[in-house]
């Protein structure tokens, strides 16, 4: 099982670390190397996340994920990306940027780092909504129910989540971005832009996604006596998400995997300049991440361990505020990894406590707990 669910990582793995010592020498590998860990470290709670969304999907759009998606994950994210911000930071054409970023590593990295802020903005707001939704949702089983218990109350008022979300990005435009790190002078209306437009991608990405989510089942429900099947343990539901919604599913996930991606992008920076060798090991870092998440939903780890999506989630909301603060100060890389790993090592370490309290380890089949688990 962990052979052929990690095989290719293993593989890309090898031959990437080979490629690095070839072309660039053992400090190359070294660079390499170091970058996969990053990206690794980074991106864990993004992995969890996925697998929740993924569990929805049938086998074939599992395997889009796996195969097309990773490489939007690796060549888009992780080396077009950054080429493209330039671009438009620039005002350069394609083949300029291009041509910037490898033969004036400098100044690329110098307008790449210019963005930050916009980039910030973008992804710190699009996963704020994604944990606010998660926090403001009533759910069967609470991890922090001092927490989760009023804030499931106050979700049920309408577009409390949007409407926090903008009183975020009000206030890191007002505060942080007047003095921002990255870059000279007042980013405010840049931040307020990017940030606008991250709350619309989520909006229309997810809600178009949950419109044939819902629909989906709707149909399910009429045609329950014949069509729909019981959901097997490790797999998600046997009938998974197929058609359009797959495919607004498929494109969230993107969106998500996107948007983790940020950090671990302008992070990478502080290691080298070199847009392949860039590519390279946050793609082999990337390529772990997807393993993971089909791993995670193959073996119903999610089913398992309970609170693991609660932990992710309160991964994601303090990664999304330490994006917006990177605006202005500079938070170490290694700073985000750890948070997002703490968070999710205690939701593991508190749903182990629950399995033992219950007798049953794995089986969630008991009646929904609501005990804090000693968090």
């Amino acid at each position: 099982m962990l052979l052929k669910t990690f095989g290719w990582s293993f593989a890309i793995t090898v031959i990437g670390l080979a490629l690095a010592g070839v072309l660039w020498g053992w400090q190359g590998l070294a660079i390499v190397g170091i970058l996969s860990i990053l990206e690794i470290s980074l991106s864990f709670d993004n992995a969890v996340i996925n697998a929740g969304i993924l569990r929805k999907m049938n086998a074939f759009w599992q395997k889009i994920f796996l195969t097309f998606g990773i490489l939007i994950a690796v060549f888009g994210m992780r080396l077009v990306f950054p080429v493209v911000i330039v671009a438009i930071t620039a005002k350069l054409g394609p083949i300029e940027a291009v041509n910037l970023a490898i033969n004036d590593k400098a100044q690329y990295q110098e307008l790449v780092t210019s963005a930050h802020p916009a980039i910030a903005a973008f992804g710190g707001i699009f996963l704020l909504m994604i944990f606010l939704d998660f926090i403001f949702e009533d759910r069967d089983y609470k991890w922090l129910s001092w927490i989760e218990k009023p804030m499931a109350k106050m979700g049920k008022l309408d577009m409390l989540s949007v409407i926090l979300a903008l009183v975020a990005l009000l206030v890191t435009a007002m505060t942080v971005a007047t003095d921002a790190a990255h870059g000279a002078g007042d980013k405010s209306a840049t931040v307020l832009l990017a940030g606008v437009a991250g709350l619309i991608t989520y909006l229309v990405v997810g809600g178009v996604s949950g419109y044939f989510e819902d629909k989906l089942d709707e149909d399910e429900d009429e045609d329950e006596e014949g069509a729909a099947a019981p959901a097997t343990k490790g797999t998600g539901a046997a009938v998974g998400l197929a058609g359009k919604a797959a495919f607004f599913m498929f494109l969230y996930l993107e969106v998500i995997d996107a948007s983790f991606s940020f950090d671990g992008v302008i992070g990478a920076f502080a290691i080298t300049n070199d847009i392949f060798m860039m590519a390279l090991g946050l793609g082999i870092g990337a390529m772990y991440i997807r393993s993971l998440t089909v791993f995670l939903v193959r073996k119903g780890t999610l089913d398992d361990y309970v609170y693991l999506e609660h932990g992710a989630h309160y991964a994601i909301g303090a990664l999304a505020v330490i994006l917006l603060l990177t605006i202005k100060y500079e938070i170490p890389e290694v700073v985000t990894g750890l948070v997002g790993i703490a968070l999710i090592g205690l939701s593991f370490a508190s749903s182990v406590i629950r399995n033992r309290r219950e007798g049953k380890p794995g089986d969630t089949s008991g009646t929904p707990s609501e005990v804090t688990s000693g968090v």
